[in-house]
């Protein structure tokens, strides 16, 4: 537990009615007017932004080194944070899994082969891993294929009961089934790309060659798992381009819609599959008869993996502290919910989301965070029933600096204004030309009505604050310059002295885009 956070011991009856004088006037609405003109003068008129009308914030500002309360308007009330929550789940798989955990994936036999046949089942075993891709199943089909094995008589049984069956996460929208953000969650799984998406493939449609062609569709990476039903059209150039692509509901039967002008550039959707065990077990079967090892049966989901098989081929993940960089960058939602489930595997046996939620609890309530004034029904945050106040997230952001892997974690954040994806993430194009550029390292989070903004900012004079902005309940389409006013506020000022440096509330000239998604889920172009 860290020793940074300071506890009051005592105080004395006058102090504590004073106090609480101070936090109800603290505690007024998000729309209240500025009670000063120091640093809370300055954050409570950035707060005081139409756009937050009716809505609601917590917002708490501390010391990062003493944990002292600079500033807090209703820092204890409940609020969701949306990827926020990410911030809970990536402390606590570090040190719960450790930085150097690596996922496995592993093809075993319970049986020797004889002259390069192999009379039994092939187990293909999943550890959660997220970022396996095509390219990896092809390297363990490979050693298979090296092992002098060219036909199997029996089946690829995939053996995902590292995870429990549950797919999807509590209270998640049914309206994002084939949201790439949304994928269903396996101990098996197969990422289409170097974001490691899993879960998902991409579809990409190119013009037809003339006016009223189908468009040519390809599939990322290569599988007959789903099937293709092309109903859009080519149109004129010039046209309105219209094309969209949806997984139909239960299946995995994608169709691809509306229109797309000749000559135009191509367009690329991001589309879960059901069932993503299948989806591996699918694309190690080809990769295995690419490399001339015939299977006889169709593969077999959710076997388990006899105690006496051997291992004839291991592919093992980059260790979490690599990992963390495109799960946190990204704000990426699978990446957290194989995390959760695969703490509740290492800490009690039990590969769930309930096993993991309650790893996760014990660990925050050694940090000195109460769980109790909390609720965390999932490792992403994607789930509406996620809330949090914002001085617990604080109180979490100031105990991991004690951390002996602090130093990965916190590289893993976002960083203002810059613009390699890898390094600025989801904050790579907010706050530029301003002192909190290159400064704040922090995480987003973003759901409709819902947008969070945690972390870290170094301030005029060099003091280290820690930060964290939950606002909800908005009918803006986007308050994230109400978030990046308060963080630039305080990288502009010299907290200490008490020489503030007011930054206005950002708006983007016309209507400003939905911030209903974190920005790096909007692909192909994200932020």
């Amino acid at each position: 537990m860290s020793r940074r956070v300071t506890h009051v011991r005592a105080i004395g009856l006058a102090a504590v009615l004073a106090l609480g004088t101070l936090c109800a006037l603290d505690a007024g609405p998000a729309g209240a007017g500025p009670s000063d003109t120091g640093l809370k003068g300055a954050i409570d008129t950035i707060l005081a932004d139409p756009r937050l009308d009716g809505g609601a914030a917590s917002v708490v500002v501390v010391d990062a080194g003493s944990g002292d309360t600079l500033y807090q308007r209703d820092g204890g009330d409940r609020l969701m944070p949306a990827s926020n929550t990410k911030i809970v789940t990536s402390a606590a798989a570090m040190a719960l899994l450790g930085p150097d955990h690596r996922f496995r994936t592993e093809v075993l036999s319970a049986v020797r082969p004889r002259g390069g046949v192999l009379r039994g089942d092939l187990h293909l075993r999943g550890s959660g891993d997220p970022t396996t891709l095509a390219k990896d199943y092809d390297a363990l089909a490979a050693d298979v294929a090296a092992a002098g094995i060219t036909r199997v008589t029996g089946r690829i049984v995939a053996d995902d009961t590292r995870f429990d069956s549950r797919r999807l996460g509590r209270s998640w929208a049914a309206d994002d089934e084939s949201s790439y953000y949304s994928a269903q969650i396996s101990a098996l799984t197969v990422a289409p790309d170097t974001d490691y998406d899993a879960g998902t493939v991409v579809v990409q449609a190119a013009p037809g060659r003339r006016a009223g062609a189908r468009p040519e569709v390809t599939i990322t990476p290569r599988t007959r798992y789903v099937r293709v039903d092309n109903r859009a059209t080519t149109v004129a150039a010039g046209s309105p381009a219209t094309l969209a692509v949806e997984r139909a509901h239960g299946t995995n039967t994608l169709s691809v819609t509306g229109d797309i002008p000749l000559r135009g550039s191509p367009a690329k959707e991001w589309v879960t599959v059901q069932e993503p065990t299948g989806y591996a077990a699918a694309v190690f079967a080809d990769a295995l008869a690419a490399r001339g090892v015939r299977v006889a049966s169709p593969p077999l989901l959710g076997g388990r993996t006899p105690a006496t098989a051997a291992v004839l081929a291991t592919h093992s993940s980059m260790p979490l502290r690599e990992l963390l960089v495109p799960f946190m960058k990204l704000s990426n939602n699978m990446h957290a919910e194989a995390l959760t489930k695969t703490i509740g595997y290492e800490v009690s046996g039990r590969g769930t989301w309930s096993a993991g939620l309650a790893a996760i609890e014990t660990y925050l309530k050694e940090e000195g965070v109460d769980p109790a004034r909390l609720r965390q029904v999932d490792g992403s945050g994607l789930s509406r029933m996620n809330v949090f106040p914002a001085a617990q997230l604080a109180r979490l952001l100031v105990a991991v600096q004690d951390a002996p892997w602090y130093a990965d974690w916190y590289a893993s954040l976002p960083v203002a204004c810059a613009s390699d994806r890898a390094v600025g993430g989801t904050l790579r194009t907010r706050m530029c030309g301003t002192p909190a550029a290159l400064n704040t390292r922090a995480k987003t989070g973003s759901l409709t009505g819902a947008s969070a903004l945690s972390g870290y900012v170094t301030d005029r004079a060099g003091r280290r604050l820690v930060y964290s902005v939950v606002l909800n309940n908005y009918l803006a389409p986007s308050v994230k310059g109400v978030e990046d006013a308060i963080v630039v506020t305080l990288a502009g000022s010299d907290t200490a002295a008490g020489a503030i440096t007011p930054a206005p509330a950002t708006r983007t000239r016309g209507a400003a885009p939905p911030a209903d998604l974190e920005c790096s889920w909007r692909k192909p172009l994200p932020c």
